[in-house]
């Protein structure tokens, strides 16, 4: 059977439901791509997943960004972050205990979540059009995932694998982005009260509107821009901390206060 985007994505598509981890991917990937086009085959084996999705009901309810760390930037050798799409049935209520068996190698990592109340249409956005756009902001647990075995990825991997996604819990108290410092603002993650993770604003590409601002630009370029009522995740704040039955993690963001994932005991 020759290699197309669609057998890679089948091949992650079973993994993903399951729940038994796969090879990279990766060298699939460059036998189909061109030199230095690996990327963009790797989108197109995430949007056959995203495809699959909406065919078997989901819901498209935001997207996820990824790669916000500048260092982590340098060490996979890019100089942009990257994308992935949230769909309604990986949301998480805050402090609901999440069943073992939603999750693959998951790890919890302390994000900003911007909820839009206008599209985002335009070839270029400023600061001031995501600002208008925005609703308000929660604080956020992204529980990222990988249908990698051992999480042996590089950059094409983790993109076709719907940037590592898994689900995401939101805070519920929602604040407007004029009351919240989005550079300043501190983190802290604990689990079951120990401090597991620090950070702040700042570490989401020196400020969580740059993240936004380049994602709202890429989604139009591909004719999906974002519309009102999405969930954009800007991007870890601080490290991300594997999970294991039975941890509570509960992050802490200065102004924009906690939110708690809860995993269930094995």
């Amino acid at each position: 059977m020759s290699i197309t985007p669609k057998t890679i994505a089948e091949q992650l598509w079973q993994a993903s439901h399951s729940g038994v981890a796969i090879a990279p991917v990766r060298d699939e990937i460059a036998q189909l791509a061109e030199a230095g086009r690996g990327l963009d085959v790797a989108y197109q084996v995430q949007q056959e997943l995203s495809r699959r999705r909406l065919l078997a009901g989901g819901r498209l309810v935001g997207r996820k960004i990824g790669l916000t760390s500048v260092a982590v930037q340098r060490q996979l050798g890019v100089d942009a972050p990257d994308y992935g799409a949230l769909f309604a049935d990986m949301a998480v209520g805050d402090g609901e205990e999440i069943a073992w068996s939603r999750t693959q190698q998951p790890k919890a990592e302390a994000e900003i979540a911007l909820v839009l109340e206008r599209d985002l249409g335009h070839e270029q956005h400023s600061f001031a059009d995501l600002i208008s756009a925005v609703a308000y902001a929660l604080p956020a647990i992204e529980v990222v995932g990988s249908r990698i075995a051992n999480w042996d990825i590089q950059l094409v991997d983790t993109v076709a694998d719907n940037a590592s996604s898994g689900l995401f819990v939101l805070g519920s108290r929602p604040v407007l982005l004029r009351d919240l410092d989005l550079v300043q603002c501190g983190m802290v993650m604990e689990r079951r009260g120990e401090q597991v993770s620090v950070g702040s604003g700042a570490a989401c590409l020196n400020n969580p509107l740059n993240a936004a601002v380049w994602l709202a630009n890429t989604m139009v370029r591909l004719n999906t821009p974002l519309r009102a009522g999405d969930v954009v995740l800007t991007g870890a704040l601080g490290p991300m901390v594997a999970a294991q039955p039975g941890d509570v993690f509960s992050a802490h963001i200065q102004g924009l206060g906690s939110v708690t994932a809860a995993f269930a005991s094995a």
